[in-house]
């Protein structure tokens, strides 16, 4: 198996690409705008929060892409390890890419490699509540609610059991 962040992942409108330190500018100048952080934290992150945590330095622990449409970079997504057999993603658009269908594109892509090469059983979201188009998005990827501990939005999607990859 290879390691799960170094694989490009194909979606039908999407691309997703291993993040490398070479994107450190692009997704510094994303993080620092309230409009793109708005449903992820809430608060632009500094350029070094960004270089710890989005260009693969966490890796494989979580893996970093960003999101490309039509060659173009629209967004960023990620997945993480709960175990090794389930885990949750997140991801996010810039504002102006958002309602064309890319984010539902992208996590089937991503779910196809999950629940294909990685053999995840489970895979979760926590999405903002207030945050319906996200919401909306997640549910047309097959994402469903599920009860929280914290009381929190939670959303997961089952592969099927005793499937065939």
């Amino acid at each position: 198996m290879t390691p799960g962040g170094t694989t490009t992942l194909h979606g039908t409108l999407t691309r997703l690409v291993p993040t490398t330190e070479d994107d450190l500018d692009l997704l510094a100048r994303w993080f620092a705008s309230p409009d793109f952080v708005a449903y992820w934290g809430g608060v632009p992150l500094s350029r070094t929060e960004v270089a710890a945590k989005y260009v693969g330095r966490r890796r494989p622990r979580v893996q970093s892409y960003l999101v490309l449409a039509e060659g173009t970079p629209v967004g960023y997504a990620q997945f993480w390890y709960a175990d090794e057999a389930e885990g949750g993603i997140d991801l996010v658009l810039q504002p102006e890419y958002q309602g064309r269908g890319l984010g539902p594109d992208a996590t089937r892509a991503l779910l196809a490699h999950l629940g294909g090469e990685m053999g995840w059983r489970r895979v979760t979201v926590d999405p903002v509540r207030e945050n319906v188009r996200a919401v909306r998005a997640w549910e047309k990827a097959g994402f469903r609610q599920v009860p929280s501990k914290t009381g929190e939005l939670l959303m997961e999607f089952r592969f099927p059991e005793g499937r065939q990859d």
